[in-house]
């Protein structure tokens, strides 16, 4: 009789303990997919929720539907105007300067990701996005129309604070600035990126950035000393120095790769002076001659051929990839491409239809949205399939943000 009041009373004290468990974990279960939708939702617009928004993400978070709760903080403006401005301005300007000016290449890539494009477009599609006149007129905005030779369109859509989702509409360069469609090429002949990377020089600036940005690799991760170097221009020294061994082993692995990319650009020009904010995009169209070199090549392109007369001197805007083979085929191209053509749009299809391009993509989004670099090997498998998926979802960059949201959100 003891034994079993004992055991009466040892029952009672197990099902108290059992109820003051979920007395005390439920309201922590229950915070915990709170937490977890707020964090979806801070990583991704980067302000405070309302609580009717965190309600609805929480509910989803609970029901195993993070992915939706990601997807729907990236409805909300300040995705838009505060996390994906910030994201891609760094891409437009040399200095990498996140708090530039809103330009025509940052509302591109942002009107992209707003109308889940083949995100891949943007590097050499006739694409551009600008603030819907008549819908900003109606609503009282006072904005002046795109202009080739001005960024005060998109420099007055940032100051009026207009909620850019709202009135991003697609259009083309060749509609808004009267751009060649055979000299567009995406955000390469963007305004904002002719300006940046098109001014003075070469034309190598765009080649390098574009690499940087887009494939997440500046020169010295794609130098290749194995490579033909019949292409290198004639104003790249062969004895820099007087040091025939500076070229031979350092300078020839970059613009032997280089230089034969570059030349997809030899009709583009910039005309404004550099560090000033005038000017716009050159291109030397069909029966235009330069005066300089007889052609349609920008003299630029042919500047100091005395440093070797007999480099390569450029006749045309035919390119050919070189990096295909050697240490850089582990780039992914893609084998459907010929990896070679004529002018800036058929390049940035090579890029972007490369595994590198794809990779950077993911690599990117998940430093923005989890505040950090891949740390560990369950981090670099994340991002791994982030880009496998991204690539089979058709490119999607906004799917990229949601799941990288919803794997960071417990940390």
């Amino acid at each position: 009789m003891t034994y079993q009041a004992g055991k009466t009373q040892h029952t009672s004290m197990a099902a108290l303990t059992a109820l003051l468990c979920v007395m005390v974990l439920s309201p922590d279960a229950a915070a915990n997919d709170r937490d977890q939708a707020k964090r979806i939702h801070d990583r991704l617009v980067g302000t405070p929720p309302s609580e009717l928004l965190l309600d609805e993400m929480e509910s989803l978070v609970a029901d195993d539907r993070a992915d939706e709760a990601a997807l729907l903080a990236t409805q909300q403006d300040d995705f838009y105007n505060t996390t994906l401005k910030n994201f891609v301005t760094p891409w437009t300007n040399e200095a990498r300067d996140p708090f530039a000016p809103l330009n025509d290449y940052t509302t591109t890539v942002i009107g992209a990701v707003m109308d889940d494009l083949d995100f891949r477009r943007v590097l050499y599609d006739n694409l551009l996005y600008v603030g819907d006149a008549g819908a900003l007129s109606t609503d009282g905005y006072s904005v002046p129309a795109p202009s080739a030779t001005t960024n005060d369109h998109f420099a007055a859509l940032e100051s009026q604070n207009v909620p850019l989702q709202d009135y991003l509409v697609q259009t083309t360069q060749t509609a808004a600035y009267g751009t060649p469609a055979e000299a567009v090429a995406g955000v390469m002949t963007s305004r904002a990126a002719a300006k940046a990377f098109f001014v003075a020089g070469t034309n190598r600036a765009m080649i390098r950035f574009t690499f940087i940005n887009h494939m997440c690799r500046d020169l010295e991760q794609v130098k290749d000393l194995s490579r033909p170097a019949d292409r290198v221009r004639q104003d790249v020294s062969r004895s820099p120095g007087g040091d025939s061994r500076i070229y031979l082993n350092s300078c020839v692995g970059c613009h032997s790769g280089m230089d034969p990319l570059t030349q997809a650009f030899a009709y583009h020009e910039w005309s404004g002076e550099e560090g000033t904010e005038d000017g716009q995009l050159l291109y030397n169209g069909p029966g235009m001659t330069d005066p300089e070199t007889g052609s349609r090549v920008q003299a630029k392109n042919r500047i100091n051929a005395n440093n070797f007369p007999f480099g390569y001197v450029t006749e045309d805007d035919g390119w050919i990839n070189y990096w295909r083979e050697g240490q850089n085929a582990n780039l992914g191209w893609d084998t459907s491409l010929p990896g070679n053509g004529n002018g800036a749009s058929s390049l940035g299809r090579e890029l972007a239809h490369s595994d590198a391009f794809s990779d950077c993509q993911a690599r990117k989004v998940f430093r923005t949205v989890c505040l950090r670099e891949p740390a560990d090997s369950n981090d670099i498998n994340a991002v791994a399939t982030m880009s496998s998926d991204f690539q089979s979802g058709g490119y999607v960059l906004r799917d990229l943000f949601t799941d990288a949201a919803v794997y960071c959100a417990g940390d």
